[in-house]
């Protein structure tokens, strides 16, 4: 049962100030909903054998480790950053049962760099005709090719969020949030990607682009406010991280 803000701070208070386990599954209980949320929006993007409740599963993991580790004191919502680790321990478990298999990752890379190859040869995105062209594939092959990698697009790398920290008060959402200390070569990256998006990404490309990562949105859903349908939505998505790896390929990018 959802309790008031003040029920939930001092049930906060009680399991920071005693460790009491009770307490702990009481905040287990509270926050549960999140999990579940998130299972079945991460869901909603992935392979139709991934199941929602395996990832409900790891997301409880997830959430105990954000309860673990969640100070009271240092003014962050909770519900922020519990849904980064509940979604980062679903994401890590994904990449270690390793489900994109060899092959289409390796499919996946040879369409960035052809993409890059390409755009570098003509100065300018090249079509769709043109890519197949380079690869000696059919427009139907190629169509089949995108719609084959789109599930290596969904797992990002990055750090295990179930890893321990060496710093445990500095905490990666915290990081994320922090505009104090800057990396100028990562701040050329964001710049760079901007420019390319805003030249290079038609309004609909840009659309899908705010709609799936900052709205978070699944295709469907994204189909339905554009007038198309799925399958157009994620086949765009997935030519749209192909070109945007492959320009940020020259600042070595991270590997799928």
């Amino acid at each position: 049962m959802t309790r008031t803000i003040e029920d939930a701070t001092q049930l906060w208070k009680q399991y920071k100030d005693s460790g009491n386990t009770e307490y702990r599954n009481l905040l287990i209980e509270e926050y549960l909903p999140l999990v579940k949320y998130q299972a079945q929006r991460l869901s909603a993007k992935l392979p139709a054998n991934v199941e929602v409740e395996d990832l409900t599963s790891v997301g409880v993991f997830g959430l105990m480790d954000a309860i673990d580790k969640f100070d009271i004191t240092r003014g962050v919502k909770f519900e922020t950053y519990c849904s980064n680790r509940i979604r980062g321990a679903m994401l890590d478990e994904l990449r270690n049962l390793d489900w994109v298999p060899r092959l289409v990752r390796s499919h996946a890379h040879k369409l960035e760099r052809a993409y890059a190859a390409m755009e570098a040869r003509l100065g300018r995105a090249p079509t769709d005709q043109e890519i197949a062209g380079e690869l000696g594939l059919s427009m139907e092959e190629y169509d089949e090719l995108v719609k084959e990698i789109s599930a290596a697009l969904v797992l990002p790398q990055g750090k295990k969020w179930l890893e321990k920290d060496p710093n445990p008060a500095l905490e990666t959402v915290e990081e994320v949030q922090d505009r104090h200390e800057t990396d100028p070569a990562v701040d050329m990256q964001k710049k760079e990607l901007i420019d390319y998006i805003s030249k290079h990404c038609s309004k609909k490309e840009r659309l899908v682009l705010l709609l799936y990562y900052f709205e978070e949105l699944t295709m469907k859903e994204i189909g339905e406010l554009l007038d198309l349908s799925e399958s157009r939505v994620c086949q765009i998505h997935t030519k749209l991280m192909v070109r945007l790896r492959a320009q940020l390929g020259k600042h070595q990018m991270d590997d799928f």
